[in-house]
């Protein structure tokens, strides 16, 4: 399996567990009622159980067709949006279709409380924030094409715009808008230097591919993957869910047209990504 390198910094993770607060468990158990119409009742296993811990309400179809009960639902959503996702998707293997807020909110019987949490950090994960380093309050980057953002609060207390990179946290220095670096001695992107030195991978499953590297940047979302070496040479990003090659960097529905999922693909290997992808979201 694939695992992300970086992305997801531990400033964000501590945001959204303020937001969640100390309440966002459900401390009594919820079950459904089994005169509700509205809810198509299945005799299945929970299928977002994944610890085993045998919920007792009854359970009912996602739209997905699998089965969940309110309690293992709440658990799987809170778990995504922790994981910054402003998207909900179904837990099984094989299946990642995503859900409705609507949805959730029936099926999971979300109490008041709840979606509130659920609200707040949805609305957290959906755009990009950091702490300024001149005054530390939170500052939502409005362009994913320029490095250079502007606190407010300092620019009002210090009488002047005040401008930070987004890359190096250090005041700005230079020209703008840039998307690479500003003038800081050291400004690099971390991400860009491991796809740059990253070593090749020798696949095991994979025959007559050489020079590939080892780490690759998602073409969809951006997240850095580092491929096992001993699966095909597909992978399925966990961020986006989107499944692409490894090797030709290829939506894995194109390259599936040209290629066998353990051989050598038609374009052959693409480079080395001197760029990482801003993902797009719908």
């Amino acid at each position: 399996m694939a695992r992300s390198v970086t992305m997801f910094s531990i400033l964000h993770r501590q945001i959204i567990r303020q937001v969640m607060g100390s309440n966002a468990s459900t401390k009594q158990e919820k079950c459904y009622d089994p005169l509700d119409l509205t809810l198509k009742f299945v005799d299945a296993e929970d299928d977002l159980d994944f610890l085993c811990e045998g919920f007792a309400s009854l359970r009912a179809q996602m739209s997905c067709g699998h089965a969940v009960t309110p309690m293992s639902l709440t658990k799987w959503c809170l778990k995504q949006l922790e994981e910054g996702e402003s998207r909900f998707a179904c837990g099984q293997f094989g299946c990642g279709a995503e859900w409705s807020y609507a949805e959730v909110c029936k099926m999971a019987l979300l109490t008041p409380e709840e979606k509130e949490h659920f609200e707040k950090t949805l609305a957290l994960n959906a755009t990009d924030t950091r702490s300024c380093p001149g005054c530390k309050s939170s500052v939502v980057r409005r362009s994913a094409f320029n490095l250079s953002v502007r606190c407010s609060v300092c620019s009002a207390k210090r009488g002047r715009a005040y401008d930070f990179c987004w890359q190096c946290m250090r005041e700005w220095k230079g020209p703008q808008p840039r998307s690479d670096r500003c003038e800081n001695d050291g400004c690099s992107d971390l991400s860009l230097q491991t796809l740059r030195t990253c070593p090749d991978i020798v696949f095991k499953c994979v025959t007559g591919v050489t020079g590939c590297p080892s780490i690759r940047a998602c073409p969809t979302c951006g997240s850095l993957l580092e491929h096992g070496n001993n699966n095909c040479k597909h992978l399925f990003c966990p961020r986006c869910k989107v499944k692409f090659c490894f090797v030709c960097l290829k939506i894995y529905t194109e390259c599936r047209k040209t290629s066998s999922i353990s051989g050598p693909c038609s374009s052959g290997v693409a480079p080395r990504q001197t760029s990482i992808p801003v993902w797009q979201k719908k």
